[in-house]
């Protein structure tokens, strides 16, 4: 089911960007806002994974320097398949995690100090095949597509708001159509990109609930860590806001975002459906 969302959700992406650039900037506006957008978006996600550990300040562990977690990654990574990823601590009391790297060969998966002190083993465990999941199904990619065509809607957007637009026929394009597109159209790509990573949250939860075979160990997680959140703040993503979505939930979920445009599903939602997955099947 999540990926079939997911997949009807890129569909109507790319109808949109094909729509509104056919409509406002012609064959040559579509092409132009699409390189520069795959030019600013190819780089955040060939080089996430420096960028992001980076930025957060994330320092690299092995078996020797933090052992139960580099048991549970390999252990989790064998579940999946999957070649084990770098494994990184980040120094802050915010309870948070996130998986970044451009493919399963280029991994890494990140957990602050703040979540290992709260959960307990099978907590973390549900968190870390929450990330694997994030890597076994390539949501970088999915999130950066997204990101691209997002962006590209947005540039013609804008530009056919101060210069004008002319359609795929070469004729301009009435200013009221103009300026209802240039309003509406960034507003409707961000509403559907939000909503894919939505649907790749709900479905690195099902995914990694399969790897873990603990499905309420990780809605126990989810609990925690919204408990603990609301009274820690996170304040390197407070000042990088587009990572937010990155984490295993919102740092930002405070801020008065309508769920419309937040990049995660509400942990309510998120531990109904982890427990729907752990009631056993129906008897015939």
């Amino acid at each position: 089911m999540g990926y079939l969302k997911t997949a009807f959700l890129m569909v109507l992406i790319v109808f949109l960007f094909t729509f509104i650039g056919y409509s406002l900037g012609g064959e040559m506006g579509m092409v132009l806002a699409l390189f520069f957008a795959l030019l600013t978006n190819f780089g955040a996600y060939w080089f996430s994974d420096k960028f992001l550990l980076k930025m957060y300040n994330a320092e690299a562990v092995d078996e020797n320097s933090s052992p139960e977690i580099h048991f549970l990654v390999k252990e989790l990574a064998e579940e999946a398949n999957l070649p084990l990823p770098s494994i990184y601590i980040i120094e802050e009391n915010a309870p948070n995690a996130f998986a970044t790297g451009r493919d399963p060969e280029n991994a890494a998966v990140a957990v602050t100090t703040g979540l290992v002190k709260i959960l307990d083993s099978s907590e973390l465990k549900g968190v870390l095949a929450h990330e694997m999941a994030h890597i076994s199904n390539r949501d970088m990619l999915i999130s950066t597509f997204a990101a691209t065509l997002a962006s590209a809607i947005s540039s013609i957007a804008t530009f056919a708001m101060f210069f004008g637009g002319g359609n795929s026929s070469g004729k301009p394009v009435n200013p009221l159509i103009i300026i209802v597109f240039a309003f509406l159209a960034p507003i409707a790509a961000t509403l559907i990109q939000m909503a894919i990573s939505r649907s790749r949250e709900f479905e690195a939860d099902r995914i990694g609930a399969y790897f873990s075979k603990d499905p309420l160990s990780l809605a126990s997680a989810l609990n925690k860590i919204e408990t603990y959140a609301k009274k820690t703040s996170f304040e390197v993503a407070e000042k990088n806001p587009s990572t937010a979505q990155m984490m295993i939930m919102n740092p930002l979920s405070g801020n008065g975002l309508t769920s419309l445009f937040s990049t995660h599903p509400s942990t309510k939602e998120r531990i109904k459906s982890l427990r729907e997955l752990a009631k056993p099947p129906l008897e015939n």
